[in-house]
């Protein structure tokens, strides 16, 4: 089954997330299918903490790629593109 989660990427205390289309039985920081976006938790000011292609998330849920607990709550939180 394809889900779309959270890989873990960046140093030691600074965590930088990659949201992908992976297969579940693939480690967390292993292979994956697609990269379609980003999460940044430590973002401050003008930087952006969270990008998403938005096409590529609804193709991936459309052909029936579960969402993460994690990334369905990013996206339910995401702030409209103004």
């Amino acid at each position: 089954m394809v889900v779309i989660r959270l890989a873990r990427g960046g140093a030691k205390k600074r965590p930088f997330y990659n949201i992908v289309a992976t297969d579940s039985r693939n480690r967390r920081d292993g292979r994956f299918i697609e990269r379609i976006g980003y999460y940044n938790p430590m973002a401050s000011g003008k930087e952006v903490g969270l990008n998403i292609t938005a096409d590529r998330l609804a193709y991936w849920q459309g052909v029936g790629a579960q969402l993460s607990p994690t990334v369905a709550r990013l996206v339910a939180n995401q702030q409209p593109a103004a």
